[in-house]
């Protein structure tokens, strides 16, 4: 008689969107021995608009597109929503692990704990600064923590955030995907000489553009700075331009298509992330450095957070807050071009073994397995 298949329920509000918190859960459809149903909400709000969940399509998984309850809740709206089906989905698959996407402190997380059964509870956390949280919501994360038998860490940080709230379990390191047929490397160039500097994202104080700024009135006239996104700080960093002289070297574009976003990225020479740590900011993962080394550009970050270990030796480190530091290694990278080359290369190997689809398909697949394992040997114990 043969072994039926692991089966994991799998919840994730970014499963929202086809495109997006769905892809890494497609190489499943290749998997036998695990059978993956994966829950989304009908509808999800978040930054000031509404998204529909994409019908389901070709995922790899079972989908389940559930209404939710408490989707608008303000500034904790990501924490509140809970599932009035997951119950009723829970009874009938009886699923082995029960895998969480979602903060510990989240309803979502409370509701599945409640439920779980004799299910292992996987719970994927993102948090990397330690702070206690009002009630009821540090209550819920160590009620959640203490019945969690495996997490998936973004960053070591994050590790340390769980560990002090009295998670004890294994913990595996799991990275985001990139979807590779949007962001591909470029075609090969001949070094020019000059240098295009490229940054991707929120314009806010904590990016540390004005750093960029800085280093580049340090620079010679042929490095410019492409920008694109939008946010607050945008008015203060166009009179900053304007204050250093640096009209003629720096553009300002707004919010642009993933297509387009890695069209613009392939222009680019290096990509910067040069976030600031605050009180209540550090860096958790820091997405585009994957989209710009699967397009084949090299990073320039900072010490902030994650972005180092997401780095790797796919680019350089400086400082935060140094611009010096970030010029002299601007007008190095001017003087031999070449090292451009060199690290690309090093960044499209790190993608390939850490933040392919498949390669996080295979995180979350070794961490199931083994939490499922770990609830049958103490199933069996008691």
């Amino acid at each position: 008689m043969s072994k039926r298949p692991i089966r994991v329920l799998s919840v994730a509000h970014t499963a929202v969107e086809s495109a997006s918190g769905r892809m890494r859960y497609r190489p499943f459809a290749d998997r036998a021995d695990l059978d993956v149903h994966l829950v989304a909400p009908q509808r999800w709000y978040q930054f000031g608009r509404a998204i529909t969940a994409d019908p389901p399509a070709d995922e790899g998984v079972t989908m389940n597109i559930l209404p939710i309850w408490f989707g608008r809740g303000g500034p904790a709206s990501w924490y509140l929503h809970v599932y009035p089906g997951l119950p009723q989905l829970v009874r009938r698959l009886r699923p082995d692990v029960i895998h969480l996407w979602e903060e510990p402190w989240s309803f979502v997380a409370l509701q599945s704990s409640l439920l779980k059964g004799e299910a292992a509870l996987v719970l994927e956390v993102d948090q990397n600064i330690l702070k206690r949280l009002p009630p009821p919501f540090e209550q819920i994360r160590r009620h959640v923590l203490r019945r969690t038998d495996h997490v998936l860490s973004r960053n070591p940080d994050a590790t340390d955030v769980v560990r002090a709230c009295g998670y004890d379990g294994p913990v595996t390191e799991i990275g985001y995907g990139v979807d590779t047929k949007t962001f591909f490397p470029k075609a090969a160039v001949e070094p020019k000489g000059s240098l295009r500097l490229g940054y991707v994202g929120r314009l806010v104080v904590e990016k540390g553009i004005d750093d960029a700024l800085d280093a580049l009135a340090l620079t010679a006239p042929d490095v410019t700075l492409a920008i694109v996104g939008e946010g607050p700080h945008e008015r203060e960093l166009r009179r900053k331009i304007e204050t250093l002289g640096l009209g003629d070297r720096v553009s300002i574009g707004g919010w642009r298509s993933p297509n387009e976003v890695a069209d613009f990225i392939r222009s680019l020479d290096a990509l910067l992330l040069l976030t600031r740590t605050t009180n209540a900011v550090k860096e958790q993962f820091g997405r585009v450095i994957i989209e710009a080394q699967s397009c084949g550009v090299p990073v320039i970050g900072s010490t902030c957070g994650a972005i180092a270990a997401v780095t790797a030796d796919g680019g350089w480190i400086v400082p935060e807050s140094d611009p010096p530091a970030l010029a002299a290694l601007i007008e190095k990278l001017r003087a031999d071009p070449a090292l451009l080359g060199t690290v690309a290369a090093a960044g499209l190997r790190n993608i390939q073994r850490r933040f392919t689809h498949e390669a996080v398909a295979g995180q979350l697949a070794d961490a199931w397995i083994s939490a499922s394992s770990t609830g049958l040997a103490e199933q069996k114990q008691v």
